[in-house]
C-alpha cells in the first residue's frame, strides 16, 4: 500500500501539534455575542489559551477563570464556580451566556458542574438576578483526552443542544464553519451572498478582526446571537464544512429536529469548493451564478500559471487540525504536489476510517504516511534520522523550528500562527482561498530558492 495510516508508536508527546480540549471550547465561546466563558480550573488554563488566541489574531478577548488553587484541587472547587458566576454577572451587565468549561483537574476531582448549574439557576439567579436573562451552559472538556479539535466539537454541540428550539421554519440554512479565521468567514459569506442564500453562520467571527475607533478600542467578540442558536432547529438544512469541528452538532440537529444535513467536504481548493457549491444548490434549489463561475475561472487560471511549471512533484509535509490537513492534502494532489507526510495530532480512532483518507489510500501512487496521535517529533525525526526529503512544510507556527533547523521552506497555515502578520485576514477556503494558498506556496518556494542561491532550473523554469 502506497498510503499507510498508522499511529505514533512512542509513548508520550514531544512538541505537541495541538493544545487541549478547553481551548477549543473557549474558541467557540468567544464566537457568541454577550457570552463570556468561565474555565473551571487553574488560571493557566485560561491565560495560555487567551495568549495563543491573542497572538494569532492580534486582538483581546474576554474569558474568565474560576481560579482553582491547591485547596480546591484536593477538596473540590464548586464554590469557585458560584463566586465566578456572581462576579462575572456583577461586572458585565451585558452578559447573557456563561458556559462553564471544565478542565483536567476539575474533571479528575469530580466536581459536579451540572449540579452547581442547577443550584445557581434555582438560587443565585432567582434571588439576586431575577428578571435578567442568564444561561449557564455546562461543557465537559477534560484535557486528558482529545484535543482542542474535539473540544471545539463538544462545545458547539453543547451550545446547540442547550439553545436549539423547534418553532416555525425560518427560511435559513445552518452553515457550521469549524475552526476558521475571520478571512474564511468573509469568503464563505461572499459565496452565500452570490447565491442569495440566507444563512446562520456558526460562528460569525468576522469581528475577531476588530477596528481601532475614535472612541477607543473594542474587545473582540463573535456576532452569533442567542436567536441564531435557537433558530438552528428551524432551518431547512445544515451544512457542516468539517467532520471533526462541528460534525457532532450537525448530527444532533439532524437526529433531533429532522433537518437535512451534509457534512463536508472542507471547501479547500477547486474540487472541494465545487462540491460545496453543488451542496448549496442541492440544499437550497438555487443556481450557481455566473459570477462564481467567473471567479472559478480566475482561480483555475491562477493555478494553471503555477502548477506544472513550479509546483509539480514538490514534496510537502502537512500537520494541524485534521479537516484542514486532509483538505490541504487533497488540494496539493490537484496541484501535482506530493503530500508525503500528514500528521494528525490527537487520539481520534475514527481517522483511519475516514472516507477521505480511504480515498487517498486508493488513489495515491507514491509513498505517503498518515500518522495519527502524532507530534512534531514525528516530522523532525523523519527529516533528521530517516532521510525524508521535503520541498515545503504546511502547518502552524509551533513547527517553525523544525523548518528552520532543517532549512526547509514553510508556509504558515492553521492555528496558532503568531510569527507572521495578518494571515488570519486571508481565506484558505473557496476560490479566493485556492488562489491565495497556491500563490503563497509558490512564493515560499521562490524565496527559499533565492535564499539558497539555487538556479532557476530547480523550479522547472525554461
Amino acid at each position: 500500500m502506497n498510503c499507510e495510516v498508522k499511529s505514533k508508536e512512542r509513548v508520550g508527546v514531544i512538541n505537541p501539534i495541538f493544545t487541549c480540549q478547553p481551548a477549543g471550547a473557549q474558541y467557540v465561546s468567544i464566537g457568541i455575542r454577550d457570552c463570556i466563558g468561565i474555565v473551571h480550573g487553574g488560571q493557566g488554563c485560561v491565560m495560555f489559551v487567551r495568549l495563543l488566541i491573542s497572538q494569532h489574531l492580534k486582538e483581546s478577548f474576554e474569558i474568565a477563570s474560576s481560579s482553582v488553587h491547591e485547596e480546591g484541587a484536593v477538596f473540590g472547587a464548586l464554590n469557585r464556580v458560584e463566586t465566578a458566576v456572581d462576579v462575572l454577572l456583577m461586572r458585565y451587565p451585558h452578559v447573557k451566556i456563561i458556559p462553564i468549561i471544565t478542565t483536567c483537574s476539575t474533571e479528575v476531582i469530580g466536581d459536579d458542574v451540572d449540579g452547581v448549574v442547577i443550584k445557581l439557576n434555582e438560587g443565585l439567579l432567582q434571588e439576586k438576578y431575577a428578571g435578567r436573562e442568564v444561561h449557564l451552559v455546562p461543557i465537559h472538556t477534560p484535557s486528558f483526552v482529545g484535543s482542542m479539535v474535539s473540544g471545539y466539537d463538544v462545545a458547539l454541540h453543547d451550545f446547540i443542544k442547550y439553545f436549539a428550539e423547534k418553532s416555525e421554519p425560518n427560511g435559513k440554512l445552518n452553515l457550521i464553519t469549524g475552526w476558521v479565521n475571520p478571512g474564511d468567514v468573509t469568503e464563505l459569506k461572499y459565496l452565500l451572498s452570490e447565491m442569495q442564500i440566507d444563512a446562520t453562520v456558526l460562528f460569525e467571527i468576522e469581528n475577531f478582526d476588530s477596528p481601532v475607533m475614535p472612541d477607543g478600542n473594542v474587545v473582540s467578540q463573535g456576532d452569533t446571537t442567542i436567536d441564531d442558536l435557537i433558530g438552528t432547529a428551524n432551518a431547512y438544512g445544515t451544512i457542516a464544512l468539517n467532520r471533526y469541528e462541528g460534525g457532532k452538532a450537525a448530527q444532533y440537529l439532524e437526529k433531533t429536529f429532522k433537518i437535512p444535513t451534509i457534512i463536508g467536504p472542507t471547501p479547500i481548493g477547486i474540487r472541494n469548493t465545487d462540491t460545496f457549491l453543488q451542496n448549496l444548490k442541492k440544499m437550497t434549489g438555487k443556481p450557481i451564478p455566473k459570477s462564481l463561475v467567473h471567479k472559478r475561472g480566475l482561480a483555475i487560471d491562477a493555478l494553471t500559471d503555477l502548477t506544472h511549471m513550479f509546483l509539480a512533484d514538490k514534496k510537502v509535509a502537512i500537520y494541524g487540525n485534521p479537516d484542514l490537513v486532509i483538505g490541504l492534502a487533497e488540494f496539493c494532489l490537484d496541484l501535482e504536489i506530493k503530500p508525503v507526510l500528514l500528521l494528525l495530532g490527537d487520539d481520534n480512532s475514527f481517522y483511519a476510517k475516514d472516507t477521505r483518507i480511504k480515498a487517498l489510500q486508493e488513489k495515491v501512487d507514491f509513498k505517503m504516511e498518515i500518522i495519527t496521535n502524532a507530534d512534531l517529533w514525528e516530522l523532525e525525526n523523519r527529516i533528521k534520522n530517516e532521510g525524508l526529503e521535503l520541498d515545503l512544510i504546511l502547518g502552524h507556527s509551533k513547527g517553525r523550528f523544525v523548518a528552520i533547523d532543517n532549512n526547509i521552506p514553510m508556509l504558515r497555515v492553521g492555528f496558532p500562527t503568531y510569527d507572521r502578520a495578518g494571515l488570519h485576514r486571508y481565506p484558505v477556503v473557496g476560490y479566493n482561498g485556492a488562489i491565495w494558498l497556491a500563490e503563497q506556496m509558490a512564493n515560499t518556494i521562490f524565496a527559499d530558492m533565492e535564499y539558497k542561491h539555487n538556479k532557476e532550473w530547480v523550479l522547472n523554469v525554461w
